[in-house]
Parts: structure tokens; C-alpha cells; sequence
């Protein structure tokens, strides 16, 4: 039986983890050429439920390894380092002339774009499973529950936060910060968790 309370929670933590992960993917696709976009919106979609079921099932382990914070932490700031250097370039102005032809020149590789949302995932995914986790407890429905509302979350996300940015590429720098202040946090927390082993 669920507790309401419980499924309350995991809804917010959804909202808030989901959009993060939901920032990256569209923040990647955003830059890709108008034909890439909905394909790796699909593959980033597909990568954070595959890494959202496979930290799920050893979710009671994941949450014991010592460091497990830290180590996604450090992942999300090298996604940071990525998207640092792909917007400079996606958010720099366009010449008039190239205006119309620009939503057909990637801005970046479909490669670089899949290879930062795989790691972006990975590191939010555990986020958003130890999250879960720790409100479902040993409720395996309600941790299915919540992971399913994740990845549907996920996908509308994604696809709206890639038209924003579209019409208006300078949002990336906001994107950006937001996801510095991400890392910050889960960095310091990991370090906190870290220290109580030692």
C-alpha cells in the first residue's frame, strides 16, 4: 500500500532530478542539426532509463559504497567542462545570411553530444535512483513507481527545454550555471557522506 506522503515526495524529487538530466539531453540536442535533434532526444531518453533500472536493482548496495556521491559529482562537472566549451559556440550570434540555414549546421558532433549526455546520465541517474531509494525504501513498487515518472518526465522536459533555447541560444548560459550549482552541491554532499566512513 503507498503512502501518499512518500509518493508525494518522490514526485518533487522527480521534478527537480528529471529537469536536471531533462536540461542536458535538450541542452545537447539543441545544438545538433534539425534531422539529429529527435534521434539522440531518443537515445539520451532510452541511456537514463537503461542507467535508472541497472542503479535501481542494486540500489541498497549503491547507497552503501563509500564515495558513490563524490564520484558522480566529479562526472557532472566534466559534463560542465563540456558544455562550457560546445556553448560558446551555440550561443555565439548569428550572421544574417546564415540565419535560415542554421537549424541544418550542427553546431556540434553527434558523437560529443551522445558521449556528454551518456556521462550526464550516468551521474544523474544515481541521483535521481538514491533519491528515490532512500523515500521508497524497501517499497519495490513504489521505487518502479518513481523511476517510470522520472523517464516520462524526462522526455517532456527535454523536448521543451531544446525549443526554448532554439529561439533563444543565449538560455544555455542560464543551463549552465544552473547545472555548476548541481555539481557544487552534490559534490559537497559527497564529500560530507565520504567523511562519516572515515
Amino acid at each position: 500500500m503507498f503512502n501518499w506522503v512518500d509518493i508525494g515526495q518522490i514526485i518533487f524529487a522527480d521534478l527537480i532530478l528529471s529537469g536536471d538530466n531533462a536540461l542536458v539531453i535538450g541542452m545537447a540536442a539543441a545544438g545538433l542539426a534539425a534531422n539529429q535533434r529527435k534521434k539522440v532526444i531518443f537515445i539520451g531518453m532510452a541511456l537514463a532509463a537503461l542507467f535508472r533500472i541497472l542503479f535501481a536493482v542494486g540500489a541498497s548496495t549503491i547507497i552503501s559504497v563509500p564515495g558513490i556521491l563524490l564520484l558522480g559529482g566529479l562526472l557532472l562537472a566534466w559534463v560542465c567542462w563540456r558544455f562550457y566549451g560546445e556553448i560558446k559556440d551555440f550561443a555565439a550570434p548569428q550572421p544574417e545570411e546564415t540565419v535560415v540555414s542554421s537549424e541544418d549546421q550542427p553546431k556540434v558532433s553527434m558523437r560529443s553530444a551522445l558521449v556528454t549526455i551518456a556521462i550526464a546520465d550516468i551521474s544523474m541517474s544515481l541521483d535521481n535512483v538514491l533519491a528515490v531509494a532512500a523515500i521508497a525504501r524497501d517499497n519495490t513498487q513504489l521505487l518502479v513507481m518513481g523511476l517510470v515518472l522520472a523517464i516520462v518526465l524526462m522526455a517532456f522536459f527535454a523536448t521543451l527545454i531544446m525549443r526554448v533555447m532554439l529561439k533563444f541560444p543565449a538560455i544555455a548560459y542560464v543551463g549552465l550555471v544552473f547545472l555548476v550549482y548541481l555539481t557544487g552541491k552534490m559534490l559537497y554532499d559527497g564529500w560530507l557522506d565520504l567523511l562519516t566512513y572515515l
